[in-house]
């Protein structure tokens, strides 16, 4: 039944993937918010409802533009899932902001590939990480990424290694500049020791322990899929491919770092654990297995909203 659904892509996809995200959307909200409901408070609301859909659509965009999957919404459902699955994750407004900016740097470094205006994807995807980094600092660490993807390009020209670089400097440098003026100091956008914390007690839940054992055992089992059947992929497209699941790994190192742990930091995992997972129910032949391992990923959601 659900594979049947989104089998393909079909604009009635969007509409129940949409219903999906506004239910982890209010989830969220009703747990968390003690602010009286205002004007401001709902038009305030409203905007990061919005960006979650941008989201949403940038991600499918990437997947489409760069064969990342076949003609399917799976990804897109499975991100909306996710959202369901840890409905804090669109609690922060910085780090859904840093979490757009990281993904349209990734849609610049996954066009790579093209061999064309490559000075200019590299500058703009370091461009959008460091504004990334002004909302939520370590997403910088997705810096590295852009470093990774030219090692795997195997490009050779120094002039291309320091453009990334010369992007995040053009970023921090106007972000001093504004800082001075408006603020009268140098820090107030740049941390220049940012908070950090490896402390995990507020994971001590039922709904934490379920949603991370359910993403970690489900990201797991796929990524070992996913990287065995990255030969199989076209050759122009393999790059893009081994990006996603260092883009996941990356991820996993922001989240470790958070200094407020408090389930938003997960947003950094869901586009690329969506694209890797995608590609493993693809991989599914038995149609009841199929059926049921996107039944799991649809149903424990639904459980933990009772919680």
């Amino acid at each position: 039944m659900i594979t049947s659904i989104f089998s393909k892509s079909k604009s009635i996809n969007f509409i129940v993937v949409f219903l999906v995200t506004l239910l982890a959307f209010l989830k969220a909200r009703f747990n968390e918010s003690m602010q009286p409901i205002t004007v401001i408070f709902i038009a305030q609301q409203l905007l990061f409802l919005v960006l979650c859909y941008a989201t949403i659509f940038l991600l499918n965009f990437i997947v489409s533009k760069n064969s990342l999957t076949k003609l399917n919404s799976y990804e897109i459902l499975l991100f909306s899932l996710f959202l369901l699955l840890i409905p804090s994750s669109t609690l922060s407004p910085n780090i859904l902001l840093s979490n757009f900016f990281v993904l349209l740097g990734l849609r610049r470094i996954m066009s790579l590939r093209t061999e064309r205006n490559e000075k200019k994807k590299l500058f703009d995807a370091a461009f959008w990480i460091a504004i990334a980094s002004l909302f939520f600092f370590w997403s910088i660490l997705f810096f590295t990424l852009i470093l990774l993807a030219l090692a795997l390009y195997a490009n050779k020209n120094i002039r291309f290694w320091i453009i990334p670089f010369v992007g995040v400097a053009t970023v921090y440098v106007i972000s001093f500049g504004v800082s001075v003026i408006m603020y009268d100091n140098f820090n107030h956008f740049v941390n220049f020791a940012p908070p950090f914390s490896y402390d995990f007690s507020s994971y001590n839940s039922v709904r934490f322990v379920t949603a991370i054992t359910v993403l970690l055992s489900f990201g797991t089992w796929s990524a070992i899929f996913y990287l065995q059947n990255i030969k199989k992929q076209k050759m122009a497209y393999r790059t893009s491919f081994k990006i996603v699941i260092l883009a996941w790994v990356i991820a996993f190192f922001v989240v470790f770092q958070a200094p407020n742990k408090n389930g938003s930091e997960f947003l950094f995992l869901f586009a690329p654990l969506a694209i890797i997972i995608t590609n493993y129910i693809e991989t599914i032949k038995e149609t009841w297995f199929k059926e049921i391992f996107l039944s799991v990923l649809l149903v424990v959601p639904l459980v933990l909203l009772l919680l």
